[in-house]
C-alpha cells in the first residue's frame, strides 16, 4: 500500500495541521497520555527517574526503509522497533518517545491512520508512551517519520560498545541475513535479552546488528585487535540462503552484509565459563539461538587457519 494518493480529499491537505494532530491523538489512543505528559504542550514532560537515562533516534523514510510492499502498520511498528533495538543493545528499557513527521501534501490519510495504529500497538506492547512530536510539510511524494526514544537502565549497569580485550569471545543472537525478505520489519527487539546480558558479569560490550555483522563488528573492536571468526559458526538464516539463490552470491555473503538483522552482538570476557554462560542462556531463552563466533586476537599476528577475512565482506554504509 503506497503512502500517497492522487485524491486531494483523501490526503493530509484536506485536514490541515490542527485536524491532523487531533486525528493522530485519536489514532494513538492509550499509547499517548494526556498533556502535559503527552501531545499538546510546547514540550513533553517525562517524569524523573533514579536510573541512568538513554536517548536514541532513528527514522523510517519511504524508498529507503520501506516501500509499498510493507503494510503501513508494519512501517509504524518498525519505526519504534528500530529504536527499541538500540535500547536493548545497552541493556536498557524504553520509557517515552516523540515522533516528527515530514509529509508530502499527497500523503494518504488512510495510510497515515494505519501507520499510527501500528505505532500505537507496538508502543503499548513495549510500555512506551508517545508523548509528543512535530509535523512539517515535505515535497510531494515524500514521507519521513523520525522517532526519538528515551529509555533508562534496566538494572545495575549499562553495556556500551567499548570494553573488549585480547582473547575475549564474540557471540551473536538469532540468525543473520536475508532481511529484505521480511525480517527488516518483522523482527523482535531483544529487550529482555539485552537486559539479561547486561546483568552478566562476563559480558564486556554489546551492540545491535543493523548494518551487517561485517561492518558492525568493527565498532566493538579495540585498537590493536581484530576479530577471528569461523565461517562455520556464523548463524545463517533461511532467508539468507533463499536470497543467495536469487543473487548467485554465497549465503555467508548475505549473513555478513545484508544488515537490518537487529540481533545482539555480544563480547564476553576471555576467561568466562562458556559452558555455564551458554547453559544459562538456553535455560532463560530456549527459543533463541546464541552462537559463539570466535574471539579477538592481536592484529600483529596472522589470522588463525580458517578464520574469516571480514575485509572481503561489506555491510551497509550510509552516504555511499
Amino acid at each position: 500500500m503506497t503512502p500517497f494518493t492522487s485524491s486531494r480529499v483523501q490526503s493530509v491537505t484536506a485536514q490541515g495541521e490542527r485536524r491532523l494532530i487531533a486525528g493522530i491523538r485519536r489514532w494513538l489512543g492509550r499509547a499517548s497520555p494526556a498533556s502535559p505528559f503527552g501531545i499538546g504542550d510546547d514540550c513533553a514532560v517525562i517524569p524523573p527517574t533514579k536510573h541512568r537515562q538513554l536517548v536514541t533516534t532513528d527514522p523510517v523514510i519511504h524508498g529507503q526503509h520501506f516501500d509499498a510492499t510493507v503494510p503501513p502498520r508494519a512501517v509504524g511498528a518498525k519505526l519504534l522497533k528500530r529504536n527499541l533495538s538500540d535500547i536493548a543493545a545497552m541493556g536498557g528499557r524504553p520509557v517515552a518517545a516523540v515522533v516528527s513527521l515530514a509529509l508530502g501534501p499527497n500523503t494518504s490519510l488512510r495510510w497515515l491512520r494505519e501507520f499510527h495504529l501500528g505505532l500505537a500497538a507496538c508502543a503499548l506492547k513495549h510500555g512506551v508512551k508517545i508523548v509528543g512530536g512535530d509535523i512539517t510539510q515535505g515535497p510531494a511524494g515524500f514521507f519521513g517519520a523520525f522517532l526519538t526514544l528515551h529509555g533508562e537502565s534496566a538494572g545495575r549497569r549499562l553495556v556500551t560498545r567499548s570494553g573488549a580485550r585480547l582473547g575475549d569471545l564474540i557471540y551473536v543472537t538469532g540468525t543473520l541475513g536475508g532481511s529484505l525478505l521480511g525480517h527488516h520489519h518483522q523482527f523482535t527487539p531483544r529487550l529482555a535479552e539485552g537486559a539479561w546480558l547486561s546483568e552478566r558479569a562476563d559480558v564486556r560490550a554489546m551492540m545491535d546488528v543493523s548494518d551487517g555483522l561485517a561492518k558492525d563488528l568493527d565498532s566493538l573492536t579495540p585498537a590493536g585487535l581484530m576479530p577471528a571468526l569461523q565461517a562455520s559458526a556464523i548463524p545463517i538464516s533461511a532467508a539468507a540462503r533463499q536470497r543467495a539463490k536469487a543473487t548467485k552470491r554465497s549465503p555467508l555473503f548475505h549473513a555478513l552484509g545484508d544488515g537490518e538483522d537487529y540481533e545482539l552482538l555480544v563480547v564476553a570476557r576471555a576467561l568466562a565459563d562458556t559452558t555455564r554462560f551458554e547453559s544459562a542462556w538456553r535455560k532463560r531463552f530456549p527459543r533463541l539461538k546464541l552462537s559463539r563466533l570466535g574471539r579477538f586476537v592481536s592484529n600483529k599476528v596472522q589470522l588463525p587457519a580458517g578464520a574469516l577475512r571480514l575485509s572481503d565482506y561489506q555491510g551497509y554504509e550510509h552516504l555511499r
